[in-house]
């Protein structure tokens, strides 16, 4: 008998993939079918997704399953968070969504909160402030295009549309809806007192699904296109939930990095943690698989050297691992970086931006890639033990273990600085795991798996988990110090 399979796309802000996974034996295995980037383009100042493109490459991967004669079971998109587009009540896109990198949003977030408390806000959603956040693109919005808005019957997040395109569904799912601070994390609905208040229609706002729902099949305008028959399951929309989903975890000593362009550190609650203290802290509560909370906080991770690598390349293409072999050979703790600053969020050169870091803070310049490469790893790492410390005294818990997931989880250097960084051992693995949380809430939905903890137990069946052990605890202690009190001044510096 011909196998079945679970389609999975994982869209991630830098690049995409389509993975085929199937279950066999307690195992899944994944296949990668076509990896594709995700393009931002810019139109008249701002920065926008072309999602269109993306709806194309995903049609062509179908087309390509029919072609190969697979027996698609069903098909789960997940992306990135935050970001929008809106869809008039004739189905059409009132233009392109725009990407959470666009220089209006900081300027938008200024004002709403001189309009609106901060701290009525963070008690009310639970979520991390970041200038970005889908309730100050809406303020934006309704600032620059507020015709939008009235045009608008509803507000759909990035797999939304792409699942839309595919089944005319207009609905969201809980785990990209709790990106948006417009949810609240206690009933897991939508709170409309907070887009009233703006002057936006609360209509606007979409039913919401729990992960594992399907969505229908796809339209028979597709299917008489030449595209398969096949279901559309809303996984877990955001990225981050569907690889949390897949930790290969047992117990709850443990914290997670999810480690990529973002880095996502945070720990699985099941309640909301919401006061002074997480506010102060600016940590998240996300909504995670079977209502779970992704208690965590969002870190600019791997962004700042691929933006280096960028500028790089342009006088000779460096691999990844070129560069770590650089950064190996350089010299420890020349200069620590926050790697949260708002001018590292998107400079037109992110080299000078670190070039400039370093000069108005006193620190020695990086003369090379590699030097820079372990500036930026090192002080991830670091970045990282701050934030598992704050983890820590929010949740009273103690960490045995650090699993990091994702695709930074293939960069041996920053998981044996995270491990020297924590002092604790840190398991890394499995590289795909959003793709392997999107495929197995996909076999959830289709009855072959009855929980998260069966989950995970496939996906520590199904992987090779590399381990890191910390073997230089008082010299990184040291760094450690020198790392908070060099970002202390930097923030008096940066200020002045």
């Amino acid at each position: 008998m011909t196998a079945e399979y679970f389609l999975a796309f994982d869209l991630g802000a830098e690049s995409a993939r389509a993975m085929l996974g199937s279950l066999e034996n307690g195992q899944i295995r994944l296949t990668e079918l076509h990896r594709f980037p995700s393009r931002l383009i810019r139109c008249q100042h701002h920065l926008h997704w072309n999602v269109y493109y993306l709806f194309e490459e995903i049609r062509q991967v179908l087309e390509k399953t029919r072609h190969q004669g697979l027996r698609l079971r069903s098909l789960g998109i997940d992306t990135w968070g935050v970001d929008f587009g809106l869809i008039d009540s004739s189905g059409h896109l009132l233009g392109l969504p725009y990407c959470y990198r666009d220089k209006a949003f900081p300027v938008a977030a200024g004002q709403y909160f001189r309009e609106f408390p901060a701290g009525e806000l963070y008690q009310l959603t639970g979520i991390q402030f970041m200038p970005f956040n889908s309730i100050f693109q809406l303020y934006a919005l309704q600032k620059e295009n507020s015709h939008w808005l009235k045009q608008a019957e509803k507000m759909l997040f990035m797999p939304d549309l792409l699942n839309f395109l595919l089944t005319g569904v207009k609905a969201t799912d809980l785990t990209i809806a709790s990106t948006s601070q417009l949810l609240s994390p206690f009933s897991q609905q939508w709170l409309p007192g907070l887009v009233e208040r703006m002057g936006i229609n609360a209509q606007l706002l979409p039913e919401i699904n729990l992960p594992g729902k399907t969505l229908g099949r796809l339209s028979p305008w597709l299917v008489e296109d030449g595209l398969p028959d096949v279901s559309v399951v809303e996984v877990a929309g955001h990225d981050t939930a569907s690889a949390i989903a897949a930790v290969p975890a047992e117990g709850d000593d443990w914290a997670y990095i999810s480690s990529g362009t973002w880095s996502l550190i945070g720990v699985e609650l099941s309640q909301p943690l919401v006061n002074e203290r997480s506010l102060q802290a600016n940590f998240t509560n996300e909504s995670g698989l079977g209502k779970t909370i992704r208690f965590l906080k969002n870190v600019t991770g791997l962004w700042l050297l691929q933006q280096c690598r960028k500028i790089w390349s342009r006088q000779g293409d460096l691999s990844y691992e070129q560069l770590t072999e650089l950064a190996e050979k350089a010299r420890p703790f020349e200069l620590f970086l926050d790697p949260d600053i708002p001018q590292f969020l998107n400079p037109e050169n992110m080299v000078e931006a670190i070039t400039g870091y370093a000069r108005q803070t006193g620190q020695a310049v990086p003369a090379e890639p590699g030097a820079m490469t372990r500036a930026i790893l090192e002080s991830l790492a670091l970045k990282y033990r701050l934030v598992i410390d704050e983890l820590e005294a929010l949740t009273g818990r103690k960490f045995k273990v650090i699993h990091i997931i994702g695709g930074g989880s293939k960069n041996s250097l920053l998981n044996q600085f995270t491990a020297e960084a924590t002092g604790r051992p840190v398991l890394a693995g499995p590289e795909e795991a959003t793709s392997a949380g999107n495929v197995l809430i996909q076999a959830m939905a289709a009855g072959q798996l009855e929980d998260r903890q069966t989950l995970r137990k496939i996906v520590r069946q199904s992987f090779e988990i590399k381990e890191y052990r910390p073997h230089s605890p008082e010299r990184w202690d040291q760094a450690f110090s020198e790392y908070k009190s060099r970002l202390a001044e930097a923030r008096n510096n940066l200020a002045v």
